[in-house]
């Protein structure tokens, strides 16, 4: 038995809600607390300040984590706020995360963009191609 399958049918798929992280600072007192938190910083899509055990801060992106047996074992690497040298932090060295950046996606759902593609559609646009909005 074959199902014919509109190709719009096939357009819409239930996104996944988000958690709001910009701005929060969250509690690294186990290891667990901080790998949770740095997973967490690592699917954010703004910038993270990192304050490290010796005092020193650093605001940037983070773009990757490996995660290791122990803390000291485990780093995040991060491209700062002021430049374009990647560096890596160890968990270890790390005393305080805040989310200190704006979420560049924040309430830019992709259900927000399909309704803007079937607004378009049913206008009877042709060769619709939606583009990112500007991150300001």
């Amino acid at each position: 038995m074959t199902e014919n399958l509109a190709a719009d049918a096939l357009e819409v798929a239930p996104g996944r809600e988000r958690e709001k992280l910009e701005g929060w600072i969250p509690a690294l007192a186990s290891d667990e607390e901080i790998r949770s938190a740095l997973e967490k910083a690592f699917d954010y899509r703004g910038d993270v300040t990192i304050t490290q055990k010796d005092g020193s801060k650093v605001e940037g992106y983070l773009f990757d984590r490996r995660s290791g047996a122990s803390l000291a074992n485990s780093r995040v690497r991060l491209i700062p706020k002021d430049s374009n040298q990647k560096i890596a932090i160890p968990y270890s060295e790390i005393a305080a995360l805040a989310f200190s950046g704006r979420d560049t996606a924040a309430g830019k759902s992709f259900e927000a963009w399909v309704k803007k593609y079937q607004e378009k559609k049913a206008a009877g646009e042709k060769d619709i191609a939606l583009q990112p909005e500007a991150l300001d």
